[in-house]
């Protein structure tokens, strides 16, 4: 994923919510402008250049002393990004540091 491009793309207004997404966010109690600060601001931790029909990224970053997780699509031909899911990773599944999965 070039994330450069992708936060182009997000800076653009260039992107859609999905409607799984915003239902998800509701039920985490997530707001928009944290996901929006994850992705121009956090860190590619993985990337999923299999993915179908765009290639796609897991993003963290901490917002406000909680750690936040967003996987986002970028169709790149047509300059659009695709929000997918938002949560707040837990230590059952990742690391302390919130970045590597457990083995």
């Amino acid at each position: 994923m070039n994330i450069n491009k992708l936060r182009e793309t997000i800076r653009k207004n260039n992107f859609e919510w999905r409607k799984h997404t915003l239902v998800r966010l509701a039920e985490r109690n997530i707001s928009q402008n944290v996901v929006l600060e994850v992705i121009l601001k956090g860190e590619v931790i993985e990337d999923y250049p299999e993915d179908r029909p765009f290639s796609s990224c897991l993003i963290f970053k901490v917002v406000k002393g909680k750690p936040f997780h967003v996987v986002v699509s970028l169709d790149e031909q047509n300059q659009k990004a695709y929000i997918i899911t938002a949560y707040k990773p837990n230590l059952d599944k990742f690391e302390s540091d919130f970045k590597k999965r457990r083995r």
